[in-house]
């Protein structure tokens, strides 16, 4: 067994766990995610669904439909609008930045690439989709 992770929400009213280490991370660079972080991509730890631990909290989640056609469930913190966590068929996918300590969390591929703007620069040797893989 790893080390837990953990993480929150922005004002603290969300606190999670994290059970088992990431099976990847990735950068998604489609327009929802660069709406959705108000940045020019989202980052995401990869997980089982069961590696999610609520420690403290409620979230609320709505529903979108993906590019992809797949349908997303999105949890976000009710008090201070911080997405925790998007949930689709493929399994769960917690938002990086929202880990206490993000530190060593290294993108192992880039999503949506054609979407990518212009100054984003992916480092040599990792993988690239211009779509969702």
């Amino acid at each position: 067994m790893v080390e837990a992770r953990r993480g929150g929400c922005q004002c603290g009213h969300i606190r999670y766990e994290l059970t088992e280490a990431p099976l990847g991370v990735s950068v998604c660079h489609c327009r929802a995610c660069q709406k959705q972080s108000g940045s020019a991509f989202g980052m995401s730890l990869h997980l089982p669904a069961t590696a999610f631990r609520l420690a403290s909290g409620s979230l609320k989640t709505f529903e979108v439909v993906c590019d992809s056609g797949r349908i997303k469930t999105c949890a976000f913190c009710p008090e201070c609008g911080t997405r925790i966590f998007h949930r689709t068929e493929r399994g769960l996918s917690v938002k990086a930045g929202t880990l206490d300590d993000p530190s060593g969390i290294v993108p192992d591929g880039h999503y949506w690439t054609r979407s990518k703007q212009a100054w984003v620069r992916i480092p040599e040797g990792v993988r690239q989709f211009p779509d969702d893989g």
